[in-house]
């Protein structure tokens, strides 16, 4: 089982952006010496008072210089944002730089006012990320190609570097839709599922629905997947549960709200239920949020709750997210770092 850290480079309270690199850098070098099998980064917009993480591909590049082990990946590259060669050429490049450790995870992500602020038409977002995804892919294996598409046009294009990796490096992709499981699966790649925004005991029958689909696609093996979740391991229950409490309910109300008021925007369709999952992150209580939302407790707990969600979701890896909604200390974050990995993850290799 591979295990990941989800990292935002976070922006605590009252820190520079100097300080929030530096903390956020301590916390790779750590995991890249704990022994973590990757690292994750997200791709946060416009957001001062919770991330500096803007620039993904430009961080998986200083991380790959820094370390010799450990992959690193994107969590997710917002794909309709990107202009389709400009990424090719340095999705190449980091995978490169890392001789061959970089994945690529794209997504959609369901932030509406970023492509606002970006001036790209969110009920775009589907038609956009399928043709960047596939013009990219083109990049990487064709010696030259040519497209026209809807939003796009090439001629006789010759990218350089290739990747390390042949044909690609690993695409992951996210999965929040009930309709993406299926996409996903017809495209054949692993996918990534999340808990922040759905209860844990939901995922199953979505899981099954995307490996069904694999296996009508014709695929072999079953179709891989990553659970991203909220994670924090203390040395007592106590620690676990309290710690945690005002980081993680912030970042509910925060995307809560955010969902809620997106439910109306353009390109949200029904099927994503915007609004009735933005209004039960607003309104739902700790005690629903440890049981559903998160994996809280000592060592022995998490390694429990771990093997647990394996079984019931044929689980390959996780992605934790050690720091939801910014406001843990960088020691305690460390200290949870520390124990997943040599405390937790040993008992899954």
């Amino acid at each position: 089982m591979e295990f990941g850290m989800f990292h935002e480079f976070q922006a605590l309270p009252g820190e520079s952006s100097a300080q929030s690199f530096a903390n956020s850098f301590a916390q790779v070098d750590a995991a890249e010496r704990w022994g973590l099998d990757a690292m994750w980064l997200a791709e946060l917009h416009f957001a001062p008072e919770r991330s500096v993480l803007s620039s993904p591909l430009i961080l998986a590049s200083a991380i790959a210089t820094r370390t010799k082990r450990m992959k690193i990946g994107t969590a997710v590259q917002v794909l309709p944002l990107c202009h389709p060669l400009r990424l090719a050429e340095e999705v190449a490049t980091v995978d490169q730089l890392s001789e061959g450790r970089l994945i690529f995870g794209v997504g959609r992500s369901g932030f509406a006012h970023t492509y606002r602020t970006y001036g790209v038409d969110y009920a775009e977002s589907r038609e956009r990320f399928a043709e960047t995804l596939q013009i990219v892919k083109l990049a990487f294996t064709e010696e030259r190609f040519s497209w026209s598409g809807k939003y796009f046009t090439y001629e006789n294009v010759r990218l350089a570097p290739k990747p390390w990796r042949t044909p690609w490096p690993e695409i992951r992709v996210a999965a929040a839709s009930p309709d993406t499981y299926v996409e996903v699966a017809t495209l054949g790649h692993p996918i990534f599922i999340a808990a922040r925004t759905g209860n844990l005991s939901e995922l199953a029958p979505l899981v099954k629905t995307y490996r069904d689909a694999w296996k009508e696609a014709g695929h072999p093996g079953k179709g891989e997947v990553f659970l991203r979740v909220p994670v924090y391991v203390a040395d007592t229950e106590e620690k676990a549960r309290e710690e945690p409490r005002e980081s993680i309910m912030h970042l509910l109300r925060y995307i809560g709200d955010r969902l809620a008021a997106s439910a109306t925007a353009s390109g949200a369709r029904a099927i994503e239920n915007r609004a009735e999952r933005g209004q039960k992150m607003l309104s739902i209580d700790y005690d629903e949020v440890l049981r559903e939302r998160m994996i809280v407790g000592t060592p022995a707990s998490v390694t429990d709750r771990l093997v647990e969600l394996r079984e019931v979701l044929g689980l390959d890896g996780i992605l934790a997210e050690l720091n939801p909604g910014s406001l843990i200390p960088h020691d305690r974050v460390m200290t949870a770092l520390r124990l997943l990995c040599q405390e937790v993850m040993p008992k899954f290799k």
